[in-house]
């Protein structure tokens, strides 16, 4: 995916999720939900206009972001190698933050016959397993993939690390997804622990491989 088909892409999610926010303000309660647990049930509000406009706000904060960094990175030639799955993952995050925007809208219209858990999880799901993809087509760079000390400092480490990592995402995502279908706590375990032992794991893992290769 280009970087212009990118930003077009992404502007047009924004501007919907902006839309939208117009379109039903005035129908939207005050305060709004905004936080939701691990039973499903709303533990967290916050003001009308921040319901509305946040999430579209925090996306195109995040795209501005993502569009400067690959400019700036001392590597950024290397980015360029991997820049076309990189685009894809913006586009897919824009999607994912517009669909949790959706979700939140019609929630507070009344629209309360889904499990917030069973709706979000299998698109996050979606967003790991590509992220999976991401990280092992990518090359070395100061801003994307797993970005130790010693996946820095080497391109072997760097690779070897990122072509154990993607599939471990991937699987995070897939383990998300099942996730969808299950109740409450054990639904977000199936989130949250695959990608933090995936994470503790790359760690150490591109340590010792550091050490292997300097023999320190």
């Amino acid at each position: 995916m280009s970087t212009r088909s990118t930003l077009i892409t992404s502007l047009l999610l924004i501007a919907a999720a902006i839309a939208l926010s117009v379109a039903l303000y005035n129908r939207l309660p005050d305060p709004m939900a905004s936080h939701w647990g691990v039973d499903d049930r709303v533990n967290g509000t916050t003001s009308r206009f921040w319901g509305a406009y946040l999430m579209p706000l925090l996306a195109l904060g995040m795209l501005g972001l993502f569009l400067l960094l690959p400019g700036i990175d001392p590597m950024r030639a290397n980015i360029a190698k991997f820049r076309g799955s990189f685009n894809t993952f913006i586009a897919l995050l824009m999607a994912f933050l517009l669909y949790i925007h959706v979700l939140s809208i019609l929630w507070n219209l009344g629209v309360q016959g889904f499990r917030m858990s069973m709706a979000l999880l299998p698109a996050l799901g979606l967003i790991f397993i590509f992220a999976g993809v991401l990280i092992r087509n990518a090359k070395r760079n100061f801003f994307i993939g797993i970005r130790t000390p010693w996946t820095l400092s080497s391109d072997r480490v760097w690779d070897q690390t990122h072509r154990v990592g993607g599939p471990l995402f991937m699987l995070s995502g897939a383990l998300a997804l099942l996730g969808a279908f299950l109740p409450g706590a054990t639904a977000y375990l199936l989130v949250i622990g695959p990608v933090l032992a995936s994470s503790v794991f790359l760690v150490v893992y591109s340590y010792v491989l550091w050490r292997r290769e300097t023999g320190a």
